[in-house]
């Protein structure tokens, strides 16, 4: 695992900020530039296979659909989670065909406070995309600014040219996470109710890994809206994290939400890839249930 560090020195809430998320306001004004971002449209969630659909309905003028589970995920394997890493080479494919380039910047967005496009946003900079950022409050932010949207599917891009190689991020194994909160803090960014092991609606074990410290996702955002809370509240959120830091969720998208939020608070983090879904199907793995780690 590469070496983590909690890094809240004393950058402006801007600083940090800016370098994750991006607004509406921000977007609309770049598209008239001669080199505008690259939008993709990430409509994911678990149980809704509709989500190009959603995005023919209504998306941001000029971005592309992203399937999450064919173009965000690799070939299963056993032992791998259900949403395993994609070869660097996949994501290259998919990368070029969405026209990105070593020069873009890239825009991920859903219609879900960015807990499917944060995939998106982890993978690319994990794979050496340097400059992409999560648009904050998605499509409901775009729509509330009061800014067109297009139907259907979007004109082809120019395919791009951009070189992608894994490691740019660090991930962790499952041995890494199990040991992990001996020397750091390993966060769990499932639902408390399935950390605790109450439910289990898809994994086939219930519980968390040990030593695991319970920080559900949908707490990155504020209430009742899809926007990410604000850096100083996100760092107080955050204020008992201890680094190394490590994140783990069912499958490893709603662990890159985490990872956002993490980085908007100025904190590195890894992710497990894997995350419950592989742990859990490996029997010799122990598990914990309850509100403690």
């Amino acid at each position: 695992m590469q070496s983590l560090t909690v890094r809240y020195g004393t950058a402006t809430d801007d600083t940090t900020r800016d370098t994750v998320l991006v607004t509406a306001q921000e977007i609309y004004r770049r598209a008239a530039e001669p080199a505008p971002p690259v939008l993709l449209d990430v409509r994911w969630a678990l149980g809704d296979p509709h989500g190009a659909e959603h995005y023919r309905a209504g998306h941001l003028p000029g971005a592309v659909y992203v399937d999450l589970d064919t173009e965000l995920a690799g070939a299963h394997a056993p032992g791998a989670g259900r949403h395993p890493l994609p070869t660097a080479q996949k994501l290259q494919s998919a990368a070029r065909r969405w026209g990105i380039s070593r020069d873009s910047t890239v825009v991920v967005y859903d219609n879900s406070g960015g807990l499917a496009a944060a995939r998106a946003w982890w993978l690319l900079r994990w794979a050496g995309v340097p400059d992409v950022r999560i648009l904050d409050g998605g499509l409901a932010a775009w729509r509330e600014a009061g800014y067109a949207e297009a139907t259907g599917e979007a004109r082809t891009r120019p395919a791009g040219d951009i070189t992608l190689n894994g490691g740019h991020l660090p991930v962790l194994t499952a041995d890494e996470a199990a040991a992990l909160p001996a020397t750091g803090t390993l966060l769990d960014a499932r639902a408390g109710e399935r950390y605790r092991g109450e439910v289990e609606p898809i994994d086939p074990r219930a519980g968390h890994i040990p030593g695991a410290v319970s920080k559900p996702t949908g707490e990155n955002l504020r209430a009742g809206v899809p926007y990410f809370k604000s850096t100083g509240e996100l760092r107080d959120r955050f204020a008992d994290v201890r680094g190394p830091v490590g994140v783990y969720c069912g499958s490893g998208v709603t662990a890159a939400h985490q990872i956002a939020a993490l980085a908007v608070a100025g904190i590195d983090a890894a992710l497990y890839p894997g995350s419950w879904s592989a742990w859990s199907s490996d029997p010799s793995r122990p598990l914990a249930t309850g509100a403690q780690p």
